[in-house]
């Protein structure tokens, strides 16, 4: 009996002095491990989070510049103006992409223009720029930016969309209207009257941009929450 006591507390005593810092250190490395492992898994998770995002986004982005160029093409037959659906496809841009990504796709479209493609209503070139109507195209990079800025600052609502839309809306004939007359002043040396320049760069050509306003709240209103495109 008592060499058998001897006998366990000798385990014991081998059990303590040799092998139980190395079984701690086992165990330490094997939790080390298993948490850098899992910090490995949550990177790579990232990673491919952040990669799916940017391919999202080149893509969208290179979505709405070719709906932008195809809108400069499609032309509403109404009376008195007829009207294209570029304002639509800009405006849209600020709504599902934001500011950024929004402003960024007209303006490649506007950039792309101004390279030599036709994309523009009336051709493209370089020398566009000196075309009476070349403002318009800067504010639609202007009222993407802040549709977007305006849609995707709070919660989506008919009225934010409404005030993002419209805002837009300003931008564009603001920028537009302004261009114009600079051109016709500087460029032209044929100046044209304020008057004028109001009825047939505004009164007569904003009722259909107004249409296209209002079809593009709806649009954003139906299909924001579902596409999930909307800015934190």
């Amino acid at each position: 009996m008592v060499s058998g006591f001897y006998n366990a507390l000798s385990v014991r005593y081998y059990y303590r002095t040799f092998l139980s810092p190395y079984c701690h250190l086992l165990y330490e490395n094997k939790l080390t491990k298993s948490y850098d492992d899992d910090i490995i898994y949550d990177r790579k998770d990232v990673t491919v989070i952040r990669t799916q995002n940017k391919t999202r986004d080149i893509v969208l982005t290179a979505l709405f510049t070719a709906l932008i160029t195809a809108g400069a093409y499609i032309r509403i037959p109404v009376p008195v103006c007829p009207f294209t659906l570029q304002f639509l496809f800009t405006t849209l841009a600020g709504v599902f992409l934001g500011k950024n990504k929004g402003a960024a796709a007209t303006a490649i479209y506007v950039v792309l223009g101004l390279a030599g493609l036709p994309v523009f209503t009336g051709g493209g070139g370089i020398g566009y720029v000196l075309q009476p109507t070349f403002g318009y195209l800067i504010g639609f990079i202007a009222g993407s930016y802040i549709t977007g800025h305006i849609v995707h600052s709070g919660s989506l609502t008919t009225a934010r969309l409404l005030a993002g839309c419209f805002a837009g809306l300003g931008i564009v004939y603001a920028l537009g209207m302004v261009y114009y007359r600079m051109i016709s002043v500087l460029w032209l040396k044929d100046p044209i009257g304020i008057g004028k320049l109001f009825l047939y760069c505004f009164v007569l050509a904003v009722p259909g941009d107004i249409l296209l306003c209002i079809l593009s709240v709806v649009l954003g209103k139906r299909l924001l929450p579902v596409l999930s495109l909307k800015e934190a």
